[in-house]
């Protein structure tokens, strides 16, 4: 499977399809099938099928390993910040070029080392602040019911029988369209924004990396070197614009300062002699 198609909540994207196999209760693949149009969904239910897409993208993307750098960098991070207002979060990093991070309803955050190779410590926590406040807003939840409502899955995944059946991929690739198409709002994005900032803020880290995050953004974008951020543009609020509201955010609580990137040693992992 191909990073680029994945079930998530998405910092650049906001969502993409995961092209895969996911087991379901025969009640939800009954009512597929019937094309049923209403259900309940809870946040329990979001959870569980978030928990078992990220298990199969885990299986089929390069994870790093516990001893690698960038899993050294992120656990130094992200450690602290596993049980967040409530939340109760895991993370991983994706060894891919690709500049991107995502979140998922059952509290997975998954980063990209691409990201991490052109974003120092204090704009990482800012992507993550992002991430988590699309799972604590519930956008992670409402973007899979969403999806799932196109599809006409009914009852819950959840609610499973004893005997399990499986979406077959056909079937799951109408699903992963409809969350293509159920992206986060510009809302949504803004609102993940201020969270991010608040996280920054409520931590004691530097609440300038929020502007800085955002503008390294516009640069690829501005230099054409990446698909994933031209796409976002289409659908997002302007990255210039989300780093004019942070700084505006700081400016206005005495806290804005020209953020001085911190020099960040390149993450590579040690060849043996």
């Amino acid at each position: 499977m191909e990073i680029k198609k994945l079930v998530c909540s998405v910092f650049l994207l906001g969502a993409c399809s995961l092209n895969a196999q996911i087991n379901l209760g025969e009640k939800a693949v009954g009512a597929l099938q019937k094309g049923v149009a209403s259900f309940t969904f809870s946040d329990e239910d979001a959870a569980t099928l978030s928990k078992e897409a990220v298990a199969k993208m885990d299986k089929e993307n390069v994870v790093a390993g516990p001893k690698d750098p960038y899993t050294i960098r992120l656990n130094k991070l992200f450690g602290k910040h596993k049980n967040e207002n409530g939340l109760v979060l895991n993370y991983k990093v994706y060894k891919t070029k690709e500049v991107n991070a995502f979140a998922t309803a059952d509290g997975s955050v998954r980063v990209f080392s691409g990201l991490m190779d052109i974003m120092d410590d204090n704009e990482l926590l800012a992507v993550i602040g992002h991430e988590i406040g699309h799972v604590a807003n519930h956008d992670s939840r409402d973007a899979i019911k969403a999806a799932y409502r196109n599809e006409a899955i009914v009852d819950a995944v959840g609610s499973q029988s004893d005997k399990v059946a499986k979406v077959t991929d056909s079937q799951l690739g109408k699903i992963g369209n409809a969350l293509v198409s159920s992206a986060h709002s510009r809302q949504q994005e803004s609102d993940a924004d201020l969270y991010s900032y608040e996280f920054m803020k409520r931590n004691k880290y530097n609440v300038n990396a929020v502007e800085s995050a955002f503008t390294i953004l516009a640069k690829l974008n501005e230099g054409g070197e990446s698909n994933f951020i031209t796409k976002m543009m289409s659908s997002h609020p302007d990255p210039k614009d989300r780093a004019l509201k942070a700084k505006e955010r700081a400016v206005a609580e005495g806290l804005y300062k020209p953020y001085v990137k911190a020099v960040k040693k390149k993450t590579t992992t040690k060849k043996k002699k």
